[in-house]
């Protein structure tokens, strides 16, 4: 499915249902824990690094699996983009 960036952005800035300050790790195998803010806006999942205000990239939570993993973490299944890790070890917010 595509999108359009420029409606993209624009999505991203709405307010957020939710939103909190993660560790995130992508699907690439050994890939590091970074610190993401994480934006749930309607049925995408937005992630920033903390110091910018345009997303880094965006999953669509559509058709998805959402698993725990290990005590303070869950990761995201897409059958787009593969498995994003994230960790809830962090500060959390709305």
């Amino acid at each position: 499915m595509r999108y359009n960036e420029k409606e993209l952005q624009a999505l991203s800035r709405q307010p957020a249902e939710l939103a909190a300050e993660l560790g995130m790790r992508g699907p690439k195998k050994g890939s590091v824990l970074k610190r993401r803010l994480v934006k749930l806006v309607v049925n995408f999942l937005f992630y920033f690094r903390t110091d910018e205000a345009e997303p880094v990239g965006a999953l669509l939570l559509e058709h998805c699996r959402v698993t725990q993993e290990e005590p303070s973490g869950f990761s995201i299944t897409t059958s787009s983009c593969g498995e994003a890790l994230f960790s809830t070890g962090t500060r959390s917010g709305r």
